[in-house]
């Protein structure tokens, strides 16, 4: 028996699977067992076809095929490699089992480029389960950003038999690419940003204070609802802020890589964060992911290491807004349903843009509010107070004067933004302000007496709850961070304090 190795999928998240081959006498036949999707058993007439058309013989006996473990579901074209190899080297004498085989088959033996190679095989590698890879050829470019493998490409099934069968004195086709971009280095890692701004906070006139916000909360990666009258530039600031949002490392910059191959786009492997808009009338099934027989990845999953922007909060339905809850605080979402359960990481920077009132004009002062006390505490109940909780900043936009200038751009946004990060991983912390453990607060969180103090007073004062006082602790100690100081200070909890929903 001759066995390689493959991968499917299980979520987003990939699986090993050991593709084991027996050829025995009897009534020739083909069979493939193992939980097979009906894309590998449509395999065997392309392996048939695949080895006849290159003049190799297809073995008059009976071959069964096994994909283990049995009890994982496995889908894909990237197995019909593997599984003509090894009829092709039954009788050799070489072992291959420490090889990782990937492609689909052509009818004349070609190999195909699967486009979900490239996410499988990065899941593969971040696990440290791969060293060593049979790789489509015209995958390449792709599978050179993934680092610490060695990548053979092959273009056809005649090419592949050749490279296993002289394995020893094979040579990786391609070494790993190196990002071109420009990075800060601390501690032996990297950090890799652009310089590149689509969209400049130079276009937004006025809302310092929202600004201002927005700095904060791209620093420290801290939820935030925008809320004013149409047109004040709720929606500007959001869609500008994914240009200034933190560094990031190499292994970061793989896994947006991935979630655009899953969302069906091509990776750009570039040093900027996931960005996913979603609009109040998708499903819960869109935004949160799901599915009746297979659970597929959502908005919230994509938008992992990103921003989420949800425009018109309080028109999403009470199921999404309660169940954005659960990746709100612990930076994932579970997906459970009859024929699987997954769980995919989903710790994205949350930003929510609301209306005053059901009309929009509660806030303007030249407009008239056509809304009564009850349409527009409906509208606000909509927004439970456990979903405010896990809301750090709540910024209400000023209004709109004809005589507003733009101040900063996204380029003197962005600096602050990297520095402060700069200063948070001097002093050894690895995760955003905004997911410090509560154990490490005191740590990362050293506190001014009169800071303390004035904290002390405002629980008191305000009734805040225990989530509510670590909240604050952590904007004020992403404040102190933006201005380079160690202590969180009196000003940076009033600041902080300042942002809260009243």
């Amino acid at each position: 028996m001759k066995t390689v190795k493959c991968a499917t999928y299980e979520g987003v998240d990939a699986r090993v699977v050991d593709v084991e081959v027996t050829l025995t006498k009897g009534l020739p036949s083909f069979s493939i067992v193992g939980m097979v999707s009906s894309s590998i058993n449509e395999a065997k007439e392309r392996v048939k076809s695949a080895l006849l058309s290159n003049e190799y013989t297809f073995p008059p006996k009976r071959i069964t095929i096994n994909h283990a473990p049995s009890e994982l579901t496995k889908s894909g074209t990237q197995f019909d490699l593997s599984m003509a190899l090894l009829i092709l080297l039954n009788d050799s004498s070489l072992e291959f089992s420490d090889w990782f085989v990937f492609g689909e088959l052509g009818l004349d033996g070609v190999v195909k480029e699967n486009i979900q190679l490239y996410p499988l095989l990065l899941s593969l590698a971040n696990k440290g389960l791969i060293k060593q890879a049979l790789v489509p050829f015209e995958s390449l470019e792709k599978l050179s950003q993934i680092p610490d493998v060695s990548f053979y490409g092959v273009k056809s099934l005649r090419e592949a038999y050749e490279l296993l069968k002289n394995q020893e004195s094979a040579t990786p086709t391609v070494q790993t690419s190196q990002i071109k971009y420009p990075y800060y280095e601390t501690d032996g890692e990297k950090y890799y940003y652009m310089k590149e701004y689509d969209e400049d906070f130079l276009d937004v006139k006025g809302q310092e204070i929202a600004k201002r916000a927005a700095v904060i909360a791209a620093a420290g990666f801290h939820n935030i609802i925008l809320e004013g009258s149409p047109g004040c530039g709720k929606s500007m600031i959001a869609s500008r802020m994914r240009y200034i949002l933190p560094p990031m490392r190499a292994d970061e910059i793989l896994d947006v890589a991935k979630l655009q191959v899953l969302d069906g786009h091509e990776p750009k492997f570039m040093p900027r964060r996931s960005y996913v808009s979603s609009h109040n009338s998708a499903t819960a099934g869109s935004i949160l992911g799901g599915g009746s027989h297979k659970a597929k990845i959502g908005d919230v999953g994509l938008s992992n290491g990103g921003i989420l922007f949800f425009d018109e909060l309080p028109h999403f339905s009470k199921k999404v807004l309660e169940s954005l809850r659960e990746p709100m605080q612990d930076g994932k979402i579970r997906i459970s349903r009859v024929n699987s359960k997954v769980e995919y990481p989903a710790k994205f920077l949350f930003i929510g843009a609301m209306n005053p009132c059901p009309c929009g004009n509660l806030l303007d002062e030249a407009k008239e509010c056509r809304c009564n006390e009850l349409e527009i505490q409906r509208y606000k109940n909509r927004l439970s107070e456990p979903f405010l909780d896990r809301v750090d900043l709540y910024v209400v936009m000023q209004q709109v004067q004809s005589n507003d200038v733009a101040s900063y751009s996204s380029k003197e946004m962005h600096k602050q933004v990297v520095q402060a990060h700069m200063f948070m991983v001097d002093r050894g912390q690895k995760t955003f302000n905004s997911d410090i453990e509560d154990k490490d607060i005191q740590k990362y969180c050293p506190m001014h007496e009169d800071a303390r103090e004035t904290l002390e007073i405002a629980a008191q004062s305000f009734t805040l709850s225990f989530r509510s006082i670590k909240k604050v602790q952590k904007v004020a100690r992403t404040i102190a961070d933006l201005a380079q100081s160690e202590i969180i200070k009196k000003e940076h909890i009033l600041e902080a304090l300042s942002y809260r929903r009243r």
